[in-house]
């Protein structure tokens, strides 16, 4: 047997790939591209994945260890799927065996079979047409279900209240049978029809009809109520009609079972659900279901845009702007801008859907780069919601409303509507405080304040989740006279039922909806339609469709005016927009009342009058005078160390290696901009200090090239080994 080695890309954080000798009797026609592998690495047992084998190495013959075992005898990654990790690693200047890592469930990188996705289930023996003899409606009832669909899972029957008995008194009489295998998602009893579209949602549909079967990036900028999510169904019909498979993200956990549930009324085909809330084998099902062609629609949070679909026929982004398409950790990856290059490498449409877009994909629909699709008005009767700032400033407030605004919430509850309160920070108070020295409770590993908590009581520390119980008097001046100063989700839920005795206060935040059995039951109380007040925080502004709710009031709208971050009055806009497009969804006027202290600041004024799509526009003009992107490419260098100054000095070493490289090989078409390194705006984060380096450039192949070269040479500077450091391309914020 010729002598070869095994080139095994491993999950560690090292820019380079490994090579083993193969498993004791392998051949080397045993190993393809995208098989599973275990490897001993250090004192490591790894899952790694195979690019290939080759004759030669580098690695001396008596350093070369064996791989351990062959987990897969096909691949299980394609060349595609190694393609576009490949690209990931490269753009994002990540390892390629972490990058792998996302393509696979936790259950396969931990060496396990494809089989552990199966469950028990009954397949249908007999035909769909035959007319057995059976006794009670229950049986009935079994039976019509095995009707529409030949396997069922005996999961799904026992939620839909069958017993095990009833299925064998079916397979008794050879209807069905027990069988192992991988279940598919049930199909809806009935299919409910299609909505009679408007003349602008039909516009939409027919253009990116036109479109299928190849590569065009849409925008489909929509206000809020006007009818997106039907535009979606209409065009995932067609691409099923095609057999073809619809991959559809969504930003939040909350949204997926709604829109899960309206996608099964729709259409009479399986739907795969992909999320972090799901259990690890139940990850394993979903992928499984839409690599193996059986779930025709995937939908699910980001990292969903990884899943195999051997007939991807369209990629749908809803509410594309959100910030939690992009990782903040590990591989800071974008699932918008990955689903961009996933549809290009599949030649199939992508449409990024949204009513307030990011300014980046809003830049490229208006120089013609995306195709531009615009819905204008609210479907059906509904109007668009009355926006109005009320100024503060100096005016009295009664447990943090002002007067006019209370009384609106009085006269919308005596109707029989619904109220939304809508302040973006959770908890009872964001500090807490000494009347008497000043005292401030400080999280002690971090540059933050502690927030107060009442349910339970405790101090929270909301950057690096330290938690200490609340002082009974001040730590500095021993003094009783602490107080808590500002206003959280949770004082606010107390004040207004203090305000509103007869009327039912629900709240939803991080900490009153922690599963989804808990965001269900919440969201079903609130569309019975009973009049209440709606107190909660960014997780109520996304996506939801709440009819009854005919006032918003925007509380503490005044965070992103002054943002740090060139980004802070973009994010703030979007965020109020999406709040204020919760009023009004249905037939009854919406009203939206702003609070604000600073009610004569222009932007905020033409979000107001004139809408987002003016604002954007004012942005961007600002963003093109100051060369920030989307008319720039950037990338951020980030450092943190519990020692300060080791922190910075590795950032100006990394200035320093940036900076020779610019001297002999930059490009003088496209220069490079550093600004840094300069201290995070929270310098110290759980115990550590944090600094940052911005590259900018015009040329987006000139930034990789710069940033290729400083890699290489800070991963071999010597006495950083404290040091954490990443870098971030196209970061989300500067903070």
């Amino acid at each position: 047997m010729s002598f070869f080695v095994v080139d095994i890309a491993l999950p560690v954080p090292l820019l380079r790939t490994f090579d083993y000798l193969p498993v004791e009797g392998d051949s080397r026609e045993n190993y393809q591209p995208g098989q599973r592998v275990r490897a001993d690495f250090g004192r490591q047992l790894l899952t790694g994945i195979v690019l290939g084998t080759r004759e030669h190495t580098e690695v001396p013959h008596n350093k070369l260890k064996p791989l351990l075992a062959r987990l897969d005898d096909e691949p299980l990654l394609t060349h595609t799927d190694l393609q576009l990790a490949r690209w990931m690693s490269d753009y994002y200047h990540h390892s390629l065996g972490d990058v792998l890592e996302h393509w696979v469930p936790t259950l396969l990188r931990r060496g396990a079979d494809l089989s552990e996705a199966d469950e028990n289930g009954w397949l249908r023996l007999a035909a769909a047409d035959a007319e057995p003899a059976l006794r009670g409606t229950k049986q009935l009832a079994l039976w019509a279900q095995f009707q529409r669909q030949s396997y069922i899972a005996h999961r799904h029957l026992t939620a839909q209240g069958f017993s095990l008995a009833q299925c064998r008194k079916l397979a008794e009489l050879g209807l069905i049978k027990e069988q192992q295998r991988l279940p598919v998602p049930p199909l809806p009893e009935s299919v409910r029809p299609s909505l009679t579209l408007n003349d602008e949602q039909q516009s939409a549909v027919a253009k990116v009809t036109g479109v299928l079967g190849q590569f065009k990036a849409c925008l489909l900028e929509g206000v809020t109520g006007s009818g997106k999510t039907e535009v979606y169904l209409q065009l995932i019909d067609k691409v099923i009609q095609r057999g073809k498979q619809a991959l559809l993200l969504v930003p939040e956990i909350g949204l997926t079972p709604q829109t899960v549930r309206r996608f099964q009324e729709r259409f009479d085909v399986p739907v795969a659900l992909l999320h972090s809330g799901l259990n690890d084998r139940e990850r394993l099902q979903g992928w499984r279901q839409a690599r193996e062609g059986h779930a025709r629609i995937l939908i699910g949070t980001r990292s969903a845009v990884f899943t195999p679909l051997p007939d991807l026929g369209l990629i749908i982004l809803d509410e594309e702007h959100d910030g939690s398409f992009k990782q903040q950790d590990g591989l800071r990856y974008s699932a918008r801008d990955f689903a961009l290059v996933r549809a290009h490498q599949a030649q199939v449409p992508v449409l990024l859907g949204s009513a307030t877009p990011s300014l980046e994909t809003l830049y490229n629909a208006l120089t013609g780069k995306y195709l531009h699709l615009k819905l204008t008005r609210r479907a059906g009767n509904a109007r668009p919601p009355g926006m109005k700032l009320h100024s503060i400033l100096h005016q009295p407030l009664v447990h943090g409303f002002a007067e006019p605004v209370l009384s609106a919430m009085q006269q919308h509850l005596n109707r029989g509507k619904q109220v939304l309160v809508f302040l973006n920070r959770r908890g009872f108070a964001p500090l807490l405080a000494c009347k008497q020295c000043g005292w401030n409770a400080e999280c002690r590993r971090c540059d933050a304040r502690m927030t107060l908590h009442q349910y339970p009581p405790h101090l929270h520390c909301h950057h690096c989740d330290y938690q200490q119980p609340i002082p009974s008097v001040c730590p500095e001046c021993h003094s009783p006279d602490i107080e808590p100063i500002g206003q959280g989700t949770e004082r606010i839920e107390e004040q207004v039922s203090a305000l509103f005795p007869d009327t039912p206060v629900k709240r939803v935040d991080r900490d009153t909806v922690r599963t989804k059995q808990a965001f269900d039951e919440l969201f079903d109380e609130i569309h019975t339609g009973k009049p209440c007040i709606l107190v909660g925080t960014q997780m109520l502004a996304k996506g939801h469709h709440f009819p009854d709710v005919t006032l918003v009031v925007i509380l503490d709208s005044d965070a992103g005016l002054f943002s740090a971050d060139f980004r802070g009055m973009e994010h703030s806009a979007q965020l109020i927009k999406q709040v204020a497009g919760r009023a009004g969804r249905a037939e009854s006027p919406g009203d939206v009342w702003i609070q604000t202290l600073y009610a004569d600041h222009p932007q905020l004024n033409l979000l107001i009058d004139d809408g987002y799509h003016a604002l954007a526009l004012s942005i961007l003009r600002e963003r093109m005078d100051q060369q920030l992107p989307p008319y720039s490419h950037m990338a951020m260098l980030r450092s943190e160390c519990e020692d300060r100054a080791t922190a910075q000095r590795f950032l100006e070493q990394a200035r320093h290696i940036l900076q020779h490289w610019l001297k002999q090989y930059g490009q003088k078409d496209a220069p490079v901009t550093l600004l840094g390194p300069v201290p995070a705006i929270m310098e110290r984060r759980n115990g550590r200090y944090r600094f940052q380096l911005q590259v900018f450039c015009s040329e987006r192949k000139a930034l990789h090239q710069t940033l290729d070269a400083a890699l290489k040479q800070l991963q071999e500077l010597k006495g950083f080994n404290k040091v954490r450091w990443h870098i971030d391309v196209d970061p989300l914020d500067t903070l």
